[in-house]
């Protein structure tokens, strides 16, 4: 059974959301406390979604500062796999462990909706699991929601295929490429906006092909990577 951290900082909403996902996809979920330099010997690690230090500065600027985010470049760098949601992801990129920044949305409003997705990178630690391709729904929610990078940044990320989501259907963001979640070069390392975590157990997740709340594709992140671990 593999060990998953799931980090909370000051704010964070979703820690106890994305531990119940690793527990309903065979792992062992770990809470890891943001003033603490000490990742417990986990085998992977979530950073959740969240107002993390209530997004004061920019969202996710200040939390890269925390103890446990050095311990966790230093074991990113190492190959040990990290998932950023949402304002994880934002911690990600404001610890570069990311190309990108993350800004308001260009609506300039809160936005909470199901968001269809196209998987274009399915051979990270946290995608195995999924087809080149595949079309999943998950929840999205934010207000800095909004993906820039530069254009000679965004032609290497496709040119590498570390873009690994798309936005279908709609850009709900105003994201650059419609990109909805990024990796490192490794893969070992993925951000996104969406919730994987809410889309993980029938009667709570979004509507789906078997009915209303029924939809289960984000657990295949979860499981992916605990399948990672072992191959």
């Amino acid at each position: 059974m593999g060990k998953i951290g799931v980090v909370t900082f000051p704010g964070t909403l979703d820690d106890r959301d994305a531990a119940r996902a690793v527990r309903l996809a065979g792992g062992e979920a770990v809470s890891l406390w943001h003033a603490d330099a000490d990742l417990k010997g986990v085998d992977a690690v979530v950073l959740p979604g969240g107002f993390s230090y209530g997004d004061y500065l920019r969202a996710g600027a200040i939390s890269r500062f925390a103890p446990v985010m050095g311990e966790i470049v230093e074991a990113a760098g190492r190959g040990m796999p990290v998932l950023g949601i949402c304002n994880g992801f934002q911690v990600l990129t404001e610890a570069h462990l990311l190309p990108g920044s993350m800004i308001k949305n260009d609506h300039l409003h809160f936005v909470c909706r199901e968001q269809e997705l196209v998987v274009e990178n399915n051979e990270t630690a946290w995608t195995r699991e999924y087809a080149r391709g595949q079309h999943i729904t998950v929840p999205l929610k934010n207000q800095d929601g909004q993906y820039v990078v530069d254009d000679a940044t965004l032609d290497v990320l496709e040119g590498e295929g570390r873009v690994v989501f798309r936005y279908a259907g709609w850009n709900p963001n105003g994201s650059r490429r419609d990109i909805a979640g990024v990796c490192n070069e490794r893969g070992n390392v993925v951000g996104l906006m969406p919730h994987p975590e809410h889309a993980i157990e029938p009667g709570f997740g979004p509507d789906g092909a078997n009915g209303p709340r029924t939809g289960t594709d984000g657990l295949a992140f979860f499981t992916s990577v605990l399948h990672a671990l072992v191959a």
